[in-house]
């Protein structure tokens, strides 16, 4: 049985629980409270699903029931779908990072919202606003304020990485409350692939690079992205692509020693006949073992995004392995 609840301008379904490869995602990101993991994805006011295995998802209040106030102002037209959620925990706060964005544009914001829980029977769950943490604007930036990554280096300094296509993926170092950059400023270019700026995002070719996520393992940062193009359903490309470095600044550098702000990158992992694109992932250690967080386009339901979670394995030299089942 279903039961349709309307908040506001916002409808949402509770179900019973679904196997992940049931549910329709992008771009899912991962935290666990308790006993129970939180998913967050693209999705209107955020998408949220609760599970306690992994396995069987409940689908959840998502966690803005009206578009934010600031977002409306700053990108024309967005009605309240917000993209690539990303969230951690630090010093007793949730920060989840969330993009709001103008389709195939650098008319671009990342935002952040802070939770004492991510319970939503909880008395303490409330989702308290920050509003923009970087903005991108056509015509003053050659790169897109999209994609969150919240990432800490070894001295515990946090930084922010983000963006997609444009002049490729920054890390931008944040003041230690998390929802300002710091000052002096340092931003640096992590990833990019080759480009002609005439060229509409949406018609990238091989420029297309996005969704960054940063994982320390032993004494290396590895930089995640994802290759070629999402949101085409059957047609989608979409690969991962992975880079390393001792240092969170990078260079990062794949396999064959070329550094990922060159193009560089080493495949981890591609779609195929049944999931023709897969990517915009994320990695989480839980209970000692490493799992890859992504969405793949499910090729016997047209293309529909589907979750997707693999179990990550490592190489005698250090470097990630996945594969589709």
């Amino acid at each position: 049985m279903k039961k349709i609840v309307c908040i506001l301008s916002y409808v949402y379904i509770i179900t019973s629980s679904l196997y992940a490869q049931d549910i329709r995602v992008h771009d899912p990101v991962l935290a666990k409270d308790g006993n129970t993991y939180y998913l967050f994805s693209t999705g209107m006011g955020i998408s949220v699903f609760s599970s306690n295995d992994l396995q069987h998802w409940q689908k959840e209040r998502p966690v803005f029931d009206s578009p934010p106030a600031w977002a409306v102002e700053a990108v024309p037209g967005f009605k309240g779908h917000i993209w690539a959620p990303d969230i951690a925990f630090h010093n007793g706060l949730y920060y989840l990072y969330y993009s709001v964005s103008a389709f195939g544009k650098n008319t671009s914001c990342i935002g952040v919202a802070t939770n004492k829980t991510l319970n939503p029977k909880s008395p303490e769950y409330k989702w308290t606003d920050y509003g923009k943490v970087i903005e991108s604007i056509p015509g003053r930036d050659l790169w897109n304020a999209i994609d969150p990554n919240l990432a800490w280096d070894d001295q515990y300094q946090p930084w922010l990485a983000f963006g997609s296509f444009w002049s490729g993926i920054k890390l931008a170092k944040l003041n230690n409350d998390l929802i300002t950059v710091a000052n002096p400023q340092e931003w640096y270019t992590i990833a990019k692939r080759n480009r002609d700026y005439k060229t509409a995002d949406a018609n990238g070719g091989d420029a297309a690079i996005e969704a960054p996520f940063i994982f320390k393992k032993n004494n290396y940062y590895y930089l995640f992205v994802s290759f070629d193009f999402c949101c085409k359903g059957v047609d989608s490309n979409y690969k991962m692509m992975v880079g390393r470095s001792e240092k969170i600044q990078g260079p990062y550098l794949d396999k064959d020693g070329v550094r990922m702000d060159a193009g560089g990158g080493t495949l981890v992992l591609k779609g195929n006949s049944a999931w023709p694109g897969v990517g915009h992932n994320s990695v989480y250690t839980f209970d000692g073992k490493d799992y890859l967080v992504f969405h793949g386009y499910d090729a016997a339901d047209n293309g529909k995004p589907r979750l997707k979670i693999l179990t990550l394995q490592w190489d005698s030299n250090g470097w990630p392995q996945a594969s589709l089942p």
